[in-house]
C-alpha cells in the first residue's frame, strides 16, 4: 500500500517515481483512497452522494442545474438520477413552466442521505481522534494552501 498500512491504493496503480517526487500524487492517492473506502462502506458512489447533497433542504433542481452546480457531465448526472428514481431515492416532476423536469429527494432519499452523512461524520471523527490538534491544524492549513495554489 502507498501511504501506510490502511491505504487502499495499490503501489502498482501509481508509479513509485511519481509518488517519490510528487506531493500532488500523494494528495490524490489519499483522496481517492478515502473516497473508495467511503463508497464501499456506504455502497454509494461519490457522484450519487454529490447529487444528493445538491438536493438538501427540499431543493428541487433540474438535471442541468445539478450538472452545472457539480461541474459534472450532464450524461453522468442523467444516468445517476435515472437509477436513483428507480430506487425511489429521488422523484421527478415536470416544472410548471418550460420543459424542465425537477428532481427532489423522496422520504427514502432523505433517510438514505442522512445515513451517508452519519457514516461520513463517523469517519471524520475517527480521523480527528487519530490526529493531535496541532496535526489537524497543520493538515487543514496545508490542504487549503494546496487547494488555492495557482499552477
Amino acid at each position: 500500500m502507498i501511504m501506510g498500512p490502511n491505504m487502499d491504493v495499490p503501489k502498482k496503480d501509481i508509479p513509485q517515481g511519481i509518488l517519490r517526487d510528487s506531493v500532488l500524487a500523494h494528495v490524490a492517492a489519499a483522496y481517492f483512497s478515502v473516497g473508495k473506502r467511503l463508497e464501499r462502506k456506504t455502497r454509494c458512489s461519490a457522484t450519487r452522494g454529490f447529487i444528493l447533497s445538491t438536493l438538501r433542504g427540499g431543493a428541487a433542481l433540474n438535471q442541468n442545474q445539478i450538472a452545472i452546480l457539480l461541474g459534472f457531465d450532464r450524461t453522468v448526472v442523467h444516468r445517476a438520477i435515472k437509477t436513483m428514481v428507480q430506487e425511489g431515492l429521488v422523484s421527478e416532476r415536470k416544472a410548471k413552466s418550460g420543459r424542465a423536469i425537477h428532481v427532489r429527494l423522496t422520504p427514502k432519499g432523505y433517510k438514505y442521505r442522512k445515513r451517508l452523512i452519519h457514516v461520513r461524520i463517523a469517519a471524520d471523527d475517527k480521523l480527528r481522534k487519530e490526529l493531535t490538534p496541532e496535526e489537524r491544524s497543520t493538515l487543514l492549513r496545508l490542504l487549503k494552501l494546496i487547494a488555492e495554489l495557482e499552477f
